[in-house]
Formats: structure tokens, C-alpha cells, sequence
């Protein structure tokens, strides 16, 4: 029976999809199978029956895996990882050498050996020409150096949060989600740049697990810092609270009262300038929050 696999090449890496050829394969396999740039070693994590929808890619597309890996295979795959321990150590050091601005990251040997990856970040372009010249000439095979961001690099190596969890880039996250310091405002964050960074420097990838949740909540709210005529009188709206789901209000007697969205609704609210207002008016709870 023809099964989609899901299999990683590296142990926090992203999942690609296979099919298996007809062959008996279970989760926790290592199976051989053929990339665009040479033979890889993964592992099976998922079988499936059906693509998922952000696998952006079809059926038709996919290949079969080679082989369940073998001992040979299995012992291959032990060399290659001392083989990049081995480049990794050769790599700094000629790093240090010509003296390049850039710290290696990580080494990818691929199953075949046909292609050795170098990962490195680097604040600047790299001139590295020479150094490959320098691990060709060691290895024997064609060499790739790839900068990455400083996203990628704790993704690869891994850290605690400050939220006292491994970081989400290493335990799950596989793509990441633009995060804006508009997110932090809207969730109503103090702007500081130690509380709302993570260990790479950035803004925390989680700013955008929620931002849906508060958009939808903007968007049933009256815009912070108006005022409004309403059926209990002139108000000013001072916070609005996703969680209580509630607004804090100023009255006309210079007294702060709490009211939910519902109640806020029923208040009939409108700007001074739309005159009129009732149920059949603009009630000012659409526009988003200044």
C-alpha cells in the first residue's frame, strides 16, 4: 500500500514528504531517499495517508524513497557525522587563519558525500573564496558555504527562552512568521527591547501566536483616547482589555467605569461630530484603536 512519509533529515529540522514506494516502512525508520542535491539519510516521523494543506506541494510531486536504510547504510551515515565534526573543526580553523569575520554554525554532509554544507553568520558580506578554495582542495567535493540569519543559527544550536522554555524555533517552529513591533503595541507591551527580544536578538517569534485574537478584538472596539456620546452620557475611552473583554471608561464625573464590549454596544455610542446616533447610527465600535 502506497503511504505519504513525512521524514526529517536533521533532528529539528523541517519535515519533507516522500512516498514509500510500496515498501514496508514504520516510524522511526531511516530510509535512503534522493534529493535535488544529492542522496539524503532521514528519518520517518509521520505516515500519512494524505498531504497536509501547508505542504505546498502535490501528490504528484513527490518521490519515493530509495530504500530502508541498511547496517551499511546506518554506518555510512556514523562516518559522515564524524566526517562533519572533522570539517567543522578544519572550517574554524581556516576561518582564523585568513582571519574572516564569520562564525561557522553548523556542517551538513550529505548521505553520498557528493556535497558538504557549511552554515555561518556573518554581520556583513564574506569574501570567502579563498576558504572554499581551502575545503575543496581538503575534501574533495563540492562545497557549499550559506549564510543564514541570526533566526536560523539559534533554531540550529538551540537555547532557553525567557519564558524558561527551550526556544519554539527549536522545538516546533519550522517557518517563521513575520513579527512587526506593531504586535507589541497592539498587545499592549511595554516597548522594551530586553522584555519583547528573544535570545537571537529579534522580536519574540510568540508576538504573533495571539496577534489574530487581538485583531478581531480591535476591530469590535472604539478607537483609545475618544470621546463618545452615549445613552449614559459623555465618555472617554481610556484601556481596552482582551482577556475581561471590557472597556475602561471616563464618565462626565471624572469617574472610571468598566463596561464589556456588549454592554458598550447597548450604551448606543457615537463621535460628537455624527450628531445623530441610535441603533440605526455609526456606533463607533468598528475603527481600529489609534
Amino acid at each position: 500500500m502506497e503511504r505519504i512519509l513525512g521524514i526529517k533529515f536533521r533532528e529539528y529540522g523541517q519535515i519533507y514528504y516522500f512516498l514509500s514506494g510500496g515498501q514496508p516502512v514504520a516510524v522511526g525508520d531511516r530510509v535512503i531517499v534522493e534529493t535535488d542535491q544529492g542522496q539524503g539519510i532521514g528519518e520517518v516521523v509521520a505516515l500519512r495517508g494524505d498531504l497536509p494543506e501547508d505542504a505546498g506541494e502535490t501528490e504528484a510531486d513527490l518521490r519515493p524513497i530509495l530504500r530502508v536504510a541498511s547496517g551499511e547504510d546506518l554506518e555510512q551515515a556514523a562516518e559522515n557525522e564524524k566526517l562533519g565534526d572533522e570539517a567543522r573543526a578544519f572550517c574554524n580553523e581556516c576561518i582564523r587563519g585568513r582571519d574572516l569575520e564569520m562564525k561557522l554554525v553548523d556542517v551538513e554532509v550529505f548521505f553520498d558525500r557528493s556535497k558538504i554544507i557549511f552554515y555561518f553568520t556573518a554581520p556583513t558580506r564574506i569574501d570567502f573564496r579563498e576558504l572554499v578554495k581551502d575545503l575543496v582542495k581538503n575534501y574533495r567535493t563540492r562545497i557549499e558555504l550559506r549564510q543564514i540569519g541570526v533566526r536560523h543559527e539559534t533554531q540550529m544550536i538551540g537555547a532557553v527562552g525567557n519564558c524558561g522554555m527551550v526556544c519554539c524555533c527549536r522545538r516546533f517552529l519550522r517557518k517563521f512568521a513575520p513579527v512587526t513591533i506593531k504586535m507589541a503595541k497592539e498587545q499592549n507591551l511595554f516597548l522594551n527591547p530586553a522584555k519583547i527580544s528573544g535570545i537571537c536578538g529579534r522580536l519574540l517569534c510568540c508576538l504573533s501566536y495571539e496577534q489574530e485574537n487581538y485583531e478581531e478584538f480591535h476591530r469590535r472596539c472604539p478607537r483609545l483616547g475618544k470621546k463618545y456620546l452615549t445613552s449614559r452620557g459623555a465618555v472617554k475611552v481610556l484601556r481596552a482589555n482582551m482577556f475581561r473583554g471590557s472597556l475602561a471608561l471616563l464618565t462626565e464625573s471624572n469617574e472610571e467605569v468598566e463596561v464589556t464590549l456588549e454592554e458598550w454596544q447597548q450604551m448606543e455610542p457615537r463621535r460628537p461630530e455624527q450628531g445623530g446616533g441610535g441603533p440605526g447610527g455609526h456606533g463607533g465600535g468598528m475603527p481600529r484603536p489609534d
